[in-house]
């Protein structure tokens, strides 16, 4: 079953994001991610705004592509840390990746990664100290939250405002998409994060894939430590990873289902395809020419 009551604004939440022109306009409010995220975020929310939709976007005074946005309803609000902050954290967290890519949960944890995260959630809290900016958003009556979870600070907000959340993701850390969704995940077939399995595992595997399992019990809770804090203090209640996720109405999905090994999905998730890439250019018309000479002279006599 899905893990929200489809009461209230969730069916105009679909209307919004599955149906063409037809739908009533509504009113959005988008929490993006930072960097190769935003990009194909951008391209779904430019087309809800085509189709008269309201947008309103969220987001961080600090980011690397966020600020380049015009012509666009945009809510910003000061950060804790600055731009050479997270040039600097991010940068640590990168070279790390190139030199000792993560292999488990554990890994990322004793990683950079960990304090790159940490940095990068602190901005929720900064978010919330805006007390003039949450009133605005309390007072504008959205529909519904547009998120990439990778930032949490959009579960975050969509939970403190009791609002149907629609989750744009690629995959979800620690096993939360089907914690979230409530989807079956038996481990003798569903592989883990960092396992390297396929869907077909012999006993050993199996046993391999319980073990991973249980690195995430033990583990995620810890990884996502700063997240679960800063909801906590805003929301005023104990507050885990999971309880965030588990509030998730959409679950939209930028892969596809034949490139994923097979697992049992609910009725609320979609797979929508893309990749996080800036859209591409046309090749120039000039290099034509070169290449139909080149194919000409390798098939001629």
């Amino acid at each position: 079953m899905a893990p929200a009551i489809v009461t209230g604004p969730l069916p105009l939440c679909v209307c919004l994001l599955l149906t063409g022109g037809l739908a009533e306009a509504g009113k959005l409010l988008v929490m993006p991610m930072d960097g190769s995220h935003w990009f194909t975020m951008r391209s779904v929310v430019e087309k809800l705004m085509d189709r008269g939709h309201e947008v309103v976007i969220v987001m961080p005074g600090v980011s690397w592509h966020l600020g380049k946005l015009s012509n666009w309803t945009v809510k910003t609000y000061s950060t804790s840390y600055t731009l050479e902050d997270l040039d600097h954290k991010f940068m640590v967290f990168a070279n790390d990746q190139w030199k000792t890519p993560a292999q488990s949960v554990f890994s990322v944890l004793m990683s950079s990664a960990y304090s790159f995260m940490e940095l990068f959630h602190s901005h929720c809290r900064s978010l919330f100290n805006d007390r003039k900016l949450i009133e605005y958003l309390k007072e504008s009556s959205f529909d519904a939250v547009f998120l990439d979870p990778f930032d949490m600070c959009g579960l975050i907000v969509a939970k403190y405002f009791s609002l149907p959340s629609v989750v744009f993701a690629r995959g979800i850390f620690c096993n939360y998409l089907e914690e979230g969704a409530q989807s079956p995940s038996p481990l003798s077939y569903v592989p883990r994060l960092f396992s390297g399995f396929s869907d077909v595992m012999t006993f050993k595997e199996r046993v391999q894939n319980y073990i991973f399992h249980l690195e995430e019990q033990l583990f995620c809770p810890i990884l996502f430590k700063s997240a679960s804090d800063i909801a906590s203090e805003i929301l005023q209640t104990p507050v885990t990873a999971s309880d965030l996720f588990s509030h998730t109405s959409i679950w939209l999905l930028r892969t596809d289902f034949v490139l994923d090994y097979p697992r049992p999905v609910m009725p609320n998730i979609f797979f929508v395809g893309g990749i996080n890439c800036s859209p591409c250019k046309p090749l120039p018309q000039v290099s034509y020419p070169f290449f139909s000479t080149r194919r000409i002279m390798w098939l001629g006599p």
